[in-house]
């Protein structure tokens, strides 16, 4: 694919579209959309940031249209539904670009990292997701007690729908915009295991996977309760297994998909 055709002029179809879910995120947000605008500015093509504002009770979204006023390719949605797959499905079906990034408003990875997502560093893939625990990835500042949580959430999910994907909840994800459209009209979950249900679908219809190594940095606001949160997407995960089985996802979940990790 030639970067060079979707130009910085080329506002009708960017080359990327940054989907960020945002819930109060009133603290954070300015300097996230510094940064963010200063990476969009940065690049030789064309790219939109959309903020998905998910019921906040904030100012999250006088801040995001405030800065929306002043840099042409932010755009604000308001998604009522409570749950960051709720947010994140509206983003991403409501993005333009060729590729479509899930990031943070943290930004636990930073967004530079997404051009080893992109052609001509990586290509011929449906989905590149970010790993913490591909070999070459690193992370920072994370409490033992956070990152031994995560893994025992992993284990769970890899027994149960997504053997051999190591990091499935790295809220930093890259898709091709017709794997997208395909995905995220397909799911069903709208809280924190979106991610793993994209994933289930997308190895039931065959996409090719990729992981990619990222350094990661811990957020100390992080919105993720491990007591109330827990329980709650382990509840989800049992939900998508059973969608499987039942074929709501259209292929049986014995079908096997291409992963490259």
């Amino acid at each position: 694919m030639n970067i060079s055709s979707y130009g910085r002029d080329s506002a009708s179809t960017p080359f990327l579209s940054i989907v960020v879910p945002a819930f109060n995120e009133e603290q954070r947000l300015p300097d996230t959309l510094v940064r963010a605008a200063a990476f969009v500015e940065g690049q030789v093509y064309a790219a939109e940031l959309i903020v998905v504002d998910n019921a906040s009770t904030d100012r999250s979204e006088a801040i995001v249209k405030e800065f929306a006023s002043r840099y042409p390719f932010i755009r604000y949605l308001y998604e009522p539904k409570k749950g960051k797959g709720a947010a994140v499905r509206t983003g991403m079906l409501a993005a333009r670009g060729e590729y479509q990034l899930i990031s943070d408003a943290d930004m636990s990875v930073p967004l530079e990292e997404v051009r080893n997502f992109l052609p001509p560093r990586l290509e011929g893939y449906d989905i590149a997701i970010a790993s913490r625990e591909a070999d070459g990835a690193k992370r920072y500042g994370e409490p033992f007690h956070r990152h031994a949580m995560g893994r025992v959430f992993n284990l769970l999910v890899q027994l149960l729908l997504l053997p051999g994907i190591r990091d499935t909840q790295c809220g930093f994800k890259c898709f091709s915009r017709d794997c997208a459209l395909d995905l995220f009209t397909a799911g069903k979950v709208s809280g924190w295991s979106f991610d793993a249900e994209v994933l289930y679908i997308a190895r039931l219809r065959g996409y090719k996977i990729v992981e990619v190594p990222v350094n990661w940095y811990f957020g100390e606001s992080s919105k993720v309760n491990p007591l109330r949160d827990i329980p709650r997407m382990i509840r989800e995960i049992a939900e998508i297994r059973r969608n499987g089985d039942k074929g709501l996802y259209g292929k049986s979940a014995r079908a096997g998909g291409r992963e490259t990790t």
